[in-house]
């Protein structure tokens, strides 16, 4: 066996063997010792004196719980070695359980001559015997012991029998080899009496030194990390919610309906988290299941290059999280089960919502990376645009079962409201998609094209401002005249901050930027073509040849439309870093046609020698093309807004020469200006 798949089967032990702590912790939280003393007054065992000390029974129950602890916190080492006693001991009961049954049988048989001369005494004995041997081999292979004469005690009866012994002196013998047995227990429990003291030594001292030198917090993670809680967690919940469906299915002779399937899975999950341990199973399941979903996006839309590009995948700890915060807000444990799958159904419905907001902000930068990219490749596009379908469909027709089965409330409009957000998005990434697709398709490109994506964009953002505003009327409006609550109130807020006035400060920051850049590109000269011809370059933001452009305070040639993209972000020359807005802009026009020099002196313009047929300036031998060429370097080595990035297509020049990020950049769109989380169309392509 390789070290990985030993790692691997260590991992998945260390899961097992804890999992029957959390079982017993989430048993001794269900049991309720008052009303069992009641039932034990009630019932034959009142007069039985070991129900008679209740404190005794209660102090037990305190007890089950450091079990438990104890169990979740040993070595993995020392849990399975007890596990194993555990199992020694189950298989000596057996050993004495078929002796006891051998020697009953043999007293209502009767019969105390030679067995051989009785078939039916010889199979009693024969079946007996073979099951004494598989013990006693058994428990000599788990405590890894040559010895087998210690665990054969329970073989007495048997021995006697063969020897004619009468029945009366067997039933004798059989005491004897368990009080035989129990005192070899006991004297094995003596002689390990100090192990868990040792080993609580042994602990604490080393979480002390833990502690001294990392500090609780490292301490947590660490016991965090060994125990592997999110895991072991889900394997809990999934063995209770196993054990719920076969529990009923055993009771069931009819098949079941489609509806009664649906009711079923709510009810089930509704048993499952009565308790707090099995509620916290209930969470790191939905999150594994949200980071399944995740993966799957990612894994539908790029292959295996998205494990490559992004190895920290999203966790889905968010879609967790939010079912733990309704399930305490609404004391979802406390309720009847009825009630409590009716709420279940409305959570999940919020954490599906959730997982589709999840997959959309996976998917948007892929989109828009695609359809930017010039990637041939049908089946990728078909991948991005099924997906993006998929998104828009089920968002709206979860928001119409919710409509049909529920009535409206402030919580079910918020599901809604998500929902029609979502449906939204995707319609502005498929919108800008197209239009992207449409620019491909042209034998020129669309000169206002970044115009027309901004109020593609806007359009969509003040939809979803709008909706949002209704969400927060409405909830106002239900606080104000119907029934008033601090959990409300803080929902209504938080919504209000988050999905209202963030929103609007977004984007009216936005639309300054917009207007101040379109301002300074209108202040800004225009070159003649007289400059243009003894300028003689291409622009140095997306490399392509200008046939017109703007001449910047510092004296530097850009396309205006460039240029504008760029102050969008930055309000900063692109070459050397000044600061437009605080160069005067009057000094260019009223220098009508002579063009500044730039502020350390050197020519502006000198003509170059030679051009790249590839596009990008050859290098000249004369001092000022080289500092331009250096000024283009540093650019690229400051700027930290245009960072090249994995390609998610493979990229393809245009025929008017080399391209890579900077041509990119003419084609991206306003969406990181408008709205935060849309995609740098331009990286890596």
């Amino acid at each position: 066996m390789n070290m990985g798949a030993k790692e691997k089967l260590e991992a998945m032990l260390n899961v097992a063997l804890r999992v029957p702590s959390i079982m017993l912790l989430d048993v001794l939280y269900r049991w309720d010792v008052s009303s069992f003393f009641q039932h034990i007054q009630r019932s034959n065992l009142n007069n039985n004196p070991l129900f008679q000390y209740k404190y005794l029974a209660l102090n037990m129950h305190y007890v089950g719980y450091i079990l438990s602890v104890v169990l979740l916190t040993l070595p993995r080492q020392h849990l399975a070695k007890l596990y194993l006693y555990v199992v020694t001991a189950l298989l000596l009961y057996t050993g004495h359980q078929i002796s006891r049954d051998y020697v009953r049988s043999e007293l209502e048989s009767g019969y105390e001559g030679p067995m051989h001369l009785e078939p039916l005494s010889m199979n009693r004995f024969i079946s007996a015997l073979v099951g004494q041997l598989v013990v006693c081999t058994l428990c000599s292979c788990v405590m890894k012991t040559k010895q087998i004469w210690l665990f054969s005690a329970h073989m007495l009866p048997l021995l006697a029998r063969l020897c004619l012994v009468p029945i009366e002196t067997i039933v004798v013998i059989n005491k004897f080899a368990m009080i035989f047995t129990g005192l070899e227990v006991l004297y094995f429990l003596a002689s390990n009496l100090l192990v868990p003291f040792n080993l609580a030594k042994s602990a604490y001292r080393e979480l002390v030194q833990v502690v001294e030198v990392y500090g609780l917090l490292a301490l947590g993670m660490s016991l965090w990390n060994q125990l592997v809680v999110p895991v072991l967690f889900m394997v809990f919940w999934l063995v209770l919610f196993a054990l719920q469906i076969y529990t009923y299915f055993s009771t069931r002779d009819q098949p079941t309906s489609r509806e009664r399937l649906l009711f079923l899975f709510l009810t089930s999950i509704a048993e499952c988290c009565s308790t707090p341990y099995s509620l916290l199973g209930l969470v790191f399941t939905v999150s594994f299941v949200a980071l399944g979903v995740l993966t799957l996006c990612k894994f539908y839309l790029q292959g295996y290059r998205a494990f490559m590009n992004d190895p920290a995948m999203n966790r889905g700890m968010t879609e967790g999280v939010t079912l733990l915060i309704l399930a305490v807000q609404t004391g979802l444990i406390e309720l009847q089960v009825v009630h409590r799958a009716f709420l279940l159904s409305i959570i999940l419905f919020i954490v599906v919502a959730s997982i589709l907001q999840s997959m959309l902000e996976i998917a948007d930068p892929i989109v828009l990376a695609l359809g930017a990219s010039r990637d041939k490749s049908l089946w990728k596009h078909f991948r991005a645009v099924s997906l993006c379908l998929f998104l828009l469909v089920f968002p709206s027709y979860m928001a119409y079962m919710i409509c049909q089965f529920f009535h409206m409330d402030f919580w079910l409009l918020i599901i809604i409201s998500s929902s029609i957000l979502t449906s939204l998005q995707v319609l502005g990434t498929l919108f800008i998609y197209v239009l992207f697709m449409i620019e491909e398709f042209r034998k020129e490109p669309v000169e206002n094209m970044d115009d027309v994506i901004y109020y593609v964009n806007g359009t969509y953002r003040l939809l979803e401002f709008l909706v949002a505003l209704c969400v927060v009327a409405y909830g106002v409006s239900e606080t104000v005249f119907g029934e008033w609550t601090v959990m409300g109130s803080m929902i209504i807020f938080i919504h209000s901050y988050y999905n209202v006035w963030l929103r609007a400060q977004l984007g009216w920051k936005s639309f300054l930027l917009r207007r101040d850049a379109v301002n300074k590109i209108k202040s800004l000269p225009i070159a003649t073509t007289e400059q243009l011809e003894q300028h003689n370059d291409i622009c140095s933001i997306c490399y392509q040849d200008m046939n017109s452009a703007v001449i910047t305070p510092c004296s530097h040639f850009f396309h205006a439309g460039c240029l504008k993209k760029w102050l969008y972000v930055q309000e900063t020359c692109p070459l050397c870093h000044c600061q437009l807005k605080s160069l005067s802009q009057q000094t260019v026009a009223e220098s009508g046609t002579t063009v500044n020099p730039p502020p350390d002196g050197r020519a502006a313009n000198p003509p170059p020698e030679t051009t790249g047929t590839g596009g990008d300036a050859a290098p000249a031998e004369t001092g000022p093309e080289q500092s331009r060429a250096e000024s283009a370097q540093n650019r690229d080595a400051q700027s930290p807004q245009y960072t090249e990035t994995e390609p998610i297509g493979d990229s393809v020049h245009r025929d008017t020469g080399g391209l890579e990020c900077g041509a990119e950049l003419a084609r991206i769109s306003d969406a990181e200006v408008f709205g935060q989380g849309r995609a740098e169309v331009c990286g890596g392509m």
